[in-house]
């Protein structure tokens, strides 16, 4: 990845249209954008597709990238800008391909039960390889909540779903992560 210095100058450049800083921007965020599509998007071909489509967005919004001043990293904003697109990326795909978010048997009353904090995730390539393996409606929140940092508020608006729903969900998703992650090193 470029120094906070070098990536102004490489934003700089792309905003000027330069092929060569283009083509260093997506070479050098290419496994980012990459690593955050697949938590999306288990398909190679569509996260293929889904990659681009991102790389896509940022360079036809790079004028909307304004740096946060409070991160003190350029570069550090600048990464969880284009995180942000990608993630919206496959989200916006998942819509569209008719992935249906929808409440299945899902009481407004209904609390999710607490998973302790086990330190049960021990392997990166295992917990994607298990976590692949959700449908893609807890994938997506799981994704959206975990590791994207969104809110519930923002799930159930992005989604469609009540905020109820994004969180038993989440429940669901973090159980069923927890009973594959224990059947899985049971078989090893």
């Amino acid at each position: 990845m470029p120094g906070s210095a070098s990536i102004e100058k490489l934003i700089n450049g792309c905003r000027k249209d330069s092929w060569q800083h283009k083509e260093r921007l997506y070479k050098s965020y290419y496994g980012y954008i990459k690593a955050v599509t697949v938590r999306y998007i288990n398909n190679f071909h569509e996260a293929e597709e889904l990659i681009n489509d991102s790389f896509l967005k940022i360079f036809n919004n790079l004028s909307q990238f304004n740096y946060d001043d409070s991160a003190n990293d350029v570069e550090l904003s600048f990464r969880s800008w284009i995180g942000r697109i990608a993630s919206r990326t496959a989200i916006d795909y998942l819509r569209k391909k008719n992935t249906e978010f929808k409440t299945d048997e899902i009481s407004e009353n209904h609390v999710p039960g607490q998973i302790s904090n086990n330190d049960f995730l021990n392997s990166a390539k295992d917990i994607i390889k298990i976590l692949n393996t959700l449908p893609e409606t807890y994938r997506a929140v799981f994704n959206m909540y975990v590791v994207e940092g969104f809110s519930h508020e923002e799930i159930s608006k992005i989604l469609g779903i009540s905020e109820s729903v994004s969180r038993v969900y989440l429940s669901r998703a973090k159980n069923k992560l927890k009973d594959l992650y224990i059947k899985h090193f049971n078989e090893l």
